[in-house]
């Protein structure tokens, strides 16, 4: 099967099946979900989702963070993965944030990689989702399984798998896509053992391809 129509029936199925997909994690506001999507590193949305409220009671804006240690951070989100550099990201940025950018989040993909804690995905989701620009931020889902279909080819980087995606994917589905990706392989295309039998995708999946092959 050519990749182009790979593609074609991989959007073809989303837009039937999935024609709404956001991000799962909770914010209100583009520094409230920098602040989200900066915890999310090797941390679950929905751990997220428990340690953001009192995140955000506590510092509401920008400039309240910027006030804070990052031992006061450190406080709310112990139970987040690699919390003591979080804690000091999530300072930095909040005083860089107010220092550099007027307390506005940027839309500009390389100024969002200056602050700490912002490094290429997360950039990529927040140009995505909060701007709406045709980025394609690429994290461990949406790299399994891109690769699993076959929307990759020997991918070994995340940002291999962000070129290729990016050069297939229409530009103006480019920030459902991700959506689309990530919610599949957090629910279906999962890791250890796909959920293959109530795939959509198999029909030209080539991971289920060479499943079946070997079977």
């Amino acid at each position: 099967m050519l990749k182009k129509e790979r593609y074609d029936k991989t959007i073809e199925y989303f837009q039937e099946h999935m024609p709404v997909a956001e991000t799962e994690l909770h914010y209100s506001n583009p520094y409230e979900l920098l602040v989200a999507v900066i915890l999310s590193a090797q941390c679950t949305d929905k751990r997220v989702n428990t340690l953001t409220p009192a995140i955000f009671e506590a510092y509401p804006r920008p400039e309240d963070m910027a006030l804070a240690t990052p031992d006061d951070i450190f406080a709310l989100i112990r139970s987040c993965s690699y919390p003591n550099n979080k804690s000091k990201h999530l300072v930095g940025m909040a005083k860089m944030l107010i220092e550099d950018f007027k307390g506005i989040v940027p839309d500009d993909i390389k100024e969002l990689q200056k602050m700490p804690g912002v490094g290429r995905k997360t950039a990529n989701v927040i140009a995505s989702v909060v701007y709406e620009k045709p980025a394609m931020a690429v994290d461990t889902h949406v790299f399994r399984v891109a690769a699993r279909i076959g929307l990759t080819t020997n991918s070994k980087t995340p940002l291999d798998t962000e070129r290729q995606l990016v050069k297939f994917f229409p530009e103006d589905l480019l920030p459902i896509a991700h959506h689309w990706l990530i919610l599949h392989g957090r629910y279906v295309c999962i890791a250890r053992k796909p959920k293959c039998g109530r795939c959509g995708l198999k029909e030209f999946c080539r991971y289920y391809e060479k499943e079946m092959s070997n079977a």
